[in-house]
């Protein structure tokens, strides 16, 4: 059970890392931590890292990241790029077969940075998500396709839309030209070479999981909190390419996002991405001015707090004044 002075512990151990004040960390934190399946950090800043949770949240267990997978997609973009295997600002009607047909604007960079014009869901999923949002994607990778192929808005390209189809498109043009499942190519680019060894996807999702099924690259990843440092760090040490670096400032925009990055959010010098899935909450977020790194889990369907919340504990663990965000 959520116990106050556990959270009090844990925002003062943080505070030592983070430069915020303990009341101030607690106060981002307390919406998260009454969660009923409880609160895990982790947070990385000089060299030390603190990892811990509240509730019986055990940090070091994988947890579904949702929405978090798309950092992860977009680094693998940023792999292959920098290997010469894929040219992000190419038509993704370049690699020919399935993906011929696509509009010029559907590129790997607009994919992951959601400005190719595509909707937020393919047409039938849309229809199934107004039921429930939390609904598998069952359809075929053609599918997916063929709904990209027709709803492409051309003149919505260059306006932000976050689009789950988007990022699965991406993924399955991430793997062809990689030649590999997207999970293998992930493993092989980047949760490999970083030692991410309890990231990844599930042979199959645990009861009452989201199930991305054929957009696994717009969610669908389990991760630790450990994993998610290391990954964030990975960004400001080199071991990435540094693809995500190439913002954007597109029309539509959310509120309080300053820039798009490939797979990332941008508020205030911190890059940062959550996730929603049935029955957790994830984020993470990374600052390279300060080299700090945060990241949160959250057990427990969502509701019981703002979508806001997430993005606002991140910034107070990273050490920014969120009032005004």
């Amino acid at each position: 059970m959520f116990r106050r002075s556990s959270l009090s512990f844990l925002a003062r151990q943080a505070a030592d890392l983070s430069g915020a004040s303990p009341a101030a960390l607690e106060r981002a934190l307390r919406p998260l931590a009454q969660a009923p399946g409880g609160l895990g950090l982790g947070l990385q800043a000089g060299g030390h890292i603190l990892t811990g949770g509240v509730g019986g949240l055990d940090p070091a267990a994988p947890h579904e990241i949702a929405s978090v997978t798309k950092p992860f997609t977009a680094a693998v973009l940023g792999q292959l790029a920098a290997a010469g295997q894929l040219d992000a600002q190419a038509p993704l009607a370049d690699l020919g077969g399935p993906f011929a047909g696509l509009p010029a604007s559907v590129t790997p960079y607009a994919l992951a940075t959601h400005t190719a014009g595509l909707p937020a869901h393919p047409l039938r999923a849309g229809l199934t998500v107004l039921l429930d949002p939390y609904a598998p994607y069952s359809l075929s990778e053609g599918a997916a396709l063929a709904s990209a192929r027709r709803w492409a808005a051309a003149g919505q390209a260059g306006r932000f839309g976050y689009s789950n189809l988007g990022a699965g498109v991406l993924a399955l043009a991430l793997a062809a030209a990689g030649g590999a499942p997207f999970p293998s190519l992930l493993a092989r680019t980047v949760t490999g070479p970083l030692g991410l060894e309890s990231t990844g996807f599930p042979a199959a999702p645990p009861p009452r999981a989201t199930d991305f099924g054929t957009l696994a690259g717009a969610g669908g990843l389990w991760a630790t909190a450990g994993d998610l440092l290391r990954f964030g760090g990975a960004h400001l040490n080199g071991q990435l390419a540094p693809a995500w670096t190439l913002t954007v400032t597109p029309r539509g925009r959310p509120t309080g996002t300053d820039e798009i990055a490939p797979g990332w959010f941008v508020t205030g010098g911190v890059w940062w991405h959550d996730g929603v899935a049935r029955q957790s909450r994830a984020g993470l977020a990374f600052c390279p001015d300060s080299g700090r790194v945060a990241a949160l889990l959250v057990g427990g369907p969502p509701g019981r707090f703002s979508r806001g919340a997430v993005r606002q504990a991140l910034l107070a663990l990273l050490g920014f004044p969120t009032h005004s965000r």
